[in-house]
């Protein structure tokens, strides 16, 4: 009988609204199992940690992600798969950011949450849940079908460094359109497997919980100025990243390519990624990038900015040379970005 842990952080899935204030508060977890009672039909052990204090995903940060992490080596080989109840406004990055964090992982790591309290008549709060507990203990010739970090909304399941929210007032919370979905539930579960990452080979799992948010973020507009591009670029941070135009173009004007130049030359880490949600930065494709290519800045390809964001702080935690930093930014770690 297989064995998962669910984690709970907090989020919409665990409140409940105040019958006074009619304000949505936290519940313990156990609150929860008691909406749930379902759960006790699934054919698996459930042992449940629950965060001391209850988190707001607003809140999150590379702090807690530690703690996640830590949490997940400390209970690895205890458990076949792990649930982690997340609010959904910053489930992205954290799952992006775990991903990143947990090398070699051989086991799921499902995120999920609700768009309405679990105590609410119409919720999704209860399907995501036991869909995601099934997916975390599902196994095939006794390997996990999905060993990889998720995020499991809706009846689908996406890898979660693939994945960002898009809409907060639907169910449908989550989209992933560079990548396909790894299950979708209906009837029965149905797995892409061929899109699914395996393990290479039998590896100790190992965590990297050295992350940098030395991180800022530059996002072009039409009429930006030399002002407000200098203000960013000469912030006190180690990486940028750059959310460009399309297939990852700028602006030509000898001003701005002379800026990023400069903070690329002080030992700065730009990358290029695009303000669309779906396609990929090609830079050189046209002549709006390719100054960007010639003076090295780095190639983002179709990686979310959740993905870029909790990308740069990992690979900023691992080396000091910007050019080392560079080469990782455009290699595939952990099925983040499609490169052709």
């Amino acid at each position: 009988m297989s064995q998962i842990l669910i984690i709970y952080t907090g989020g919409t899935i665990g409140m409940m609204s105040d019958p006074v204030t009619k304000v949505l508060k936290p519940i313990n977890f156990e609150q929860i199992m008691d909406n749930v009672p379902e759960l006790e039909k699934l054919n698996c052990r459930i042992k449940v940690h629950s965060f001391d204090e209850i988190i707001d995903s607003s809140n999150m940060n590379p702090e807690i992600w530690s703690e996640l992490a830590g949490l997940i080596q400390a209970n690895y080989h205890d458990n076949d798969g792990f649930v982690i109840l997340h609010g959904s406004d910053t489930m992205a990055y954290t799952a992006s950011a775990l991903s990143f964090m947990l090398e070699n992982l051989g086991k799921p790591i499902i995120f999920t949450g609700s768009q309405l309290p679990i105590s609410a008549i119409r919720t999704d709060a209860k399907e995501n849940l036991m869909t995601a507990i099934e997916i975390a203990k599902a196994k095939k010739n006794d390997r996990a079908r999905v060993p990889e970090v998720c995020i499991y909304f809706d009846y689908k399941l996406f890898r979660g460094n693939r994945a960002f929210k898009y809409n907060s007032s639907k169910f449908e919370a989550f989209r992933s359109p560079n990548y396909p979905i790894l299950a979708e539930s209906g009837v029965h579960l149905r797995f892409s497997v061929n899109d699914i990452r395996q393990p290479e080979e039998e590896s100790a799992l190992i965590i990297h919980n050295n992350l940098v948010n030395d991180v800022g973020v530059l996002k072009l507009y039409p009429g930006i100025s030399p002002k407000v591009v200098k203000n960013i670029l000469s912030a006190d941070v180690r990486g940028i990243v750059m959310e460009t135009f399309g297939a990852g173009n700028t602006t030509t004007d000898a001003w701005f390519i002379d800026l990023l130049k400069n903070a690329i030359d002080s030992g700065k880490v730009i990358l290029d990624i695009s303000q669309c949600k779906v396609g990929t930065v090609e830079l050189g494709r046209y002549e709006t990038s390719k100054h960007l290519k010639d003076i090295g800045v780095a190639n983002g390809y179709d990686m979310t900015f959740e993905s870029a964001v909790t990308k740069m702080m990992y690979l900023l935690g691992q080396s000091d040379d910007p050019l080392q930093v560079k080469e990782w930014l455009e290699t595939d770690l952990r099925g983040e970005i499609t490169v052709s």
